[in-house]
């Protein structure tokens, strides 16, 4: 459980990076970021595997970059269903997923270490 939480906040601290960095981006206050993380957790545990497995010829084909652009797809989705959070264009949601995937994943990196 202390494991779900944490990664839970890795993903808010990981919105509010993005929102920092990416103009497009705007999140209105912590409580929505936490939102949108948890929002951002279920879809991608849900829908994002079968995204995958339903354009796996395209991923297979530019060797995994179609990601990218899922990740993208996905972030814009969370925007438009929590509100307070905003994701301007496509470019915005592009650069913020890989904002996010990155912190996520540096953070996450650290997690394993110390529970290994």
């Amino acid at each position: 459980m202390v494991l779900i939480i944490t990664r839970w906040l890795i993903i808010t601290g990981a919105i509010l990076v993005a929102s920092m960095l990416v103009p497009g981006i705007k999140v209105d206050s912590l409580l929505t970021a936490i939102l949108a993380a948890a929002l951002l957790g279920l879809i991608n545990m849900f829908i994002k595997p079968v995204l995958i497995i339903l354009t796996l010829p395209l991923n297979i084909l530019t060797l995994g970059v179609f990601t990218f652009f899922i990740n993208a797809l996905l972030l814009a989705l969370v925007a438009y269903f929590v509100k307070g959070f905003e994701v301007q264009s496509f470019l915005a949601a592009f650069l913020g997923s890989l904002i996010i995937s990155v912190v996520t994943w540096f953070a996450n990196y650290f997690i394993n270490i110390k529970t290994e």
